[in-house]
């Protein structure tokens, strides 16, 4: 996309999240078509758009133009993105194609280009061998087409199409589209109240603009078939674009129009509208149930089941061990002092270094302050996303929603990052500090790394470059309501009343006995159950991020996400009583890597899939971009399954020394 964007519409979309986040809906200046139902008259214009060449052989999105492609008479002209669009690397512009609804047509000339240079050859003969696919829409439903399995007479649906095919080392465009645009008569209220309720619907009134709306129609589905056909541009040079060219057979055994330098190439294509029975609010449902991205339930259900019961095993038979240690310790408590000092073992022996501060502090608190902000980001964002509310016609909305949720949950990291210090310092001293650093603290990551992959990607000319005018824009939103609001929480942290320890801190640290094991190897091994519950269900996210595929059970994602959660929670408390057990006082870290190991095990699994399912990823720039990303994946996770593990093991020491009467 570039850095070509103006400064005006950067105000524009700063303007546009403010009110976002203040009324909490949209602005008309940035409806999306395909969002909200349009009916189209006889004989309308209906626009393609088209969106970055994108390909699962490598991480680079280009611009549609970046090839030598038809362009629109009127110029191009870019259509305005919202910010999770512009982050995901989307350019969405008009194109040279253009339908009138129910008006059928045939052989239609688009354009010629000018001959091809080297240049121009040496680009489509890249992105054919890299296997990029051209992305059209119209009324926001990304075009489809059809294949049929090579084991079955089944086909498969994709999204997108080829640029081109390659065949005996000859390169091939595929320069004449056969559309078929899907539409359905406009039913109207009085229709729909008579198909959702259980009466007639005699009493309901049809208003002036129902009746004017009346016979019009909606877009419920586009597809295309790509053919390459081999046309004389001389021969053609008195056709105007737009006119009709000669018939031709659409035919994998037929001349194909081959790719060659200082030779023109003719675009043309074919519309067909066909009615459907698809109704308007089920026109998405075919996208979201396209081959390759169904859920295996039965493997994830039973997955999931399996993890329960393990970890419902492990947290009763936990409970009876403290229980029958806290009534054990309660009657060595009404014996003497010298036989209850001979008896006493394990944690009950660390009591008063059990709330000694832990080292880097500082770091903790500010750690656990920004996984409190992801993780509510998280549950708030997968939770709006089951309930509906952030549907693919949205284009992007559902990462925007994510940055705008972080930005307004800075005051829950700000106020538990700086109660958790005041607690651990005894005194409210120094709480700016601990909200201001957690307000940079993972933002500074993320720009850190994202600054160098977008290095990477301007260098290569990619469109998934975040522009700097989006930089200043997410600079801004961080500096006037991120940290603002991360210090109106460590506030009113500074002001509550702090955490008191049940026990008293001695002055002279206990020495740790030798460990039989290294507490290091059962941290790292404690993140296999919570990784899981969560392995099946991360191969369809991956697959959604770099396969281009549709992820849609976000119902079923927030359940994964609550049991994460509780077995983060049971092995984090699980580990720190076993460290507590072995007389080692040091839980503080241990217990926010017990559950935040999970992270470890998702970065292998990322690398796997990098190795086995993206195989074919060309070039070591894609899997720099690969890991990049995925690193900044993975250090969420762990800041956000850290913190589950360290605030339910927090509760725990505090709620196990209360518990007891200690002198």
């Amino acid at each position: 996309m570039g850095c070509s964007l103006k400064s005006g519409r950067m105000l524009v979309l700063l303007g546009f999240l403010v009110l976002q986040a203040l009324s909490g809906g949209f602005v008309e200046g940035f409806y999306l078509p395909g969002s909200y139902l349009h009916p189209y008259k006889d004989g309308d214009e209906l626009g393609v758009k088209v969106n970055s060449i994108t390909s699962v052989e490598t991480e680079l999105p280009y611009s549609y133009y970046s090839l030598p492609f038809c362009r629109p008479k009127e110029g191009i002209k870019k259509v305005a993105e919202n910010i999770g669009e512009l982050l995901m690397g989307d350019e969405i512009e008009n194109s040279p194609y253009k339908f009138k609804m129910r008006t059928n047509q045939q052989n239609v000339k688009v354009c010629e280009t000018s001959p091809l240079t080297e240049k121009d050859v040496k680009h489509f003969h890249q992105r054919i061998d890299d296997l990029y696919q051209v992305n059209l829409m119209l009324d926001n439903l990304p075009v489809t087409r059809y294949t049929k399995q090579p084991d079955s007479n089944k086909p498969m649906r994709w999204t997108g199409l080829p640029i081109g095919h390659e065949k005996d080392t000859k390169h091939y465009i595929f320069n004449h589209l056969i559309f078929k645009v899907l539409i359905h008569e406009y039913e109207g209220e009085t229709s729909m109240v008579a198909m959702l309720g259980n009466g007639d619907g005699l009493d309901v009134v049809q208003t002036e603009s129902e009746r004017n709306l009346t016979g019009t129609h909606m877009v419920v589905g586009f597809e295309v078939v790509p053919c390459s056909v081999e046309r004389d541009a001389k021969a053609l040079k008195d056709v105007e674009d737009y006119g009709t060219l000669p018939g031709v057979s659409c035919s994998l055994n037929g001349p194909h129009q081959e790719i060659k330098v200082n030779e023109p190439l003719v675009f043309s294509y074919d519309v067909v509208f066909e009615p459907s029975e698809i109704r308007w609010p089920s026109r998405w449902d075919s996208y979201l149930k396209m081959e390759g991205t169904r859920v295996h339930w039965f493997s994830i259900l039973n997955s999931l089941m399996v993890i329960t019961f393990l970890a419902g095993i492990v947290f009763v038979i936990f409970l009876r061990t403290v229980r029958r240690d806290l009534t054990k310790y309660e009657e060595l408590d009404k014996e003497s002092q010298s036989q209850m000092t001979e008896e006493l073992s394990g944690w009950k022996l660390v009591v008063g270094d059990v709330f000694r501060a832990p080292g880097s502090p500082q770091i903790l608190c500010i750690t656990i302050g920004d996984g409190v902000q992801i993780l509510a980001m998280g549950v708030v964002t997968i939770f709006c996303a089951a309930l509906g509310f952030m549907s693919p016609a949205s284009r992007g909305m559902l990462l925007t929603g994510m940055v705008l949720l972080y930005l307004f949950l800075g005051s829950v990291a700000g106020y538990v990052a700086s109660r958790l210090w005041c607690t651990i310092q005894g005194s409210p001293a120094g709480w700016k500090a601990i909200a201001l650093k957690t307000a940079c603290f993972f933002p500074g990551i993320s720009f850190i790394i994202l600054i160098i992959l977008n290095s990477i990607l301007w260098a290569n000319g990619s469109t998934g470059a975040i522009p700097i005018s989006l930089f200043l824009v997410l600079f801004l939103l961080w500096f006037t309501i991120s940290v603002p609001l991360t210090l109106l929480g460590g506030y009113f942290a500074a002001r509550s009343e702090p955490i008191t320890y049940p026990v008293r801190t001695n002055q002279i640290p206990r020495e740790i006995p030798p460990q039989r094991y290294p507490s290091w190897l059962l941290v790292l091994g404690a993140g296999t159950l919570p990784f899981g519950t969560l392995f099946i269900e991360l191969f369809f996210i991956m697959s959604s991020i770099w396969m281009g595929r549709v992820y849609y059970v976000f119902g079923f994602l927030f359940i994964v996400l609550v049991l994460l959660v509780i077995v983060c929670a049971e092995v984090s408390v699980v580990l720190t009583y076993m460290h507590l057990c072995v007389e080692d006082h040091r839980w503080w870290w241990k217990s926010f890597f017990a559950s935040g190991s999970v992270a470890f095990y998702v970065f292998l699994y990322s690398i796997n899939y990098l190795v086995f399912d993206l195989h074919s990823l060309s070039g070591p720039v894609s899997a720099v971009l690969y890991l990049g990303y995925s690193l900044l994946m993975v250090t969420a996770i762990m800041f956000a399954t850290g913190t589950v593990g360290f605030l339910t093991s927090f509760y725990f020491v505090h709620y196990l020394f209360s518990s007891v009467k200690i002198d």
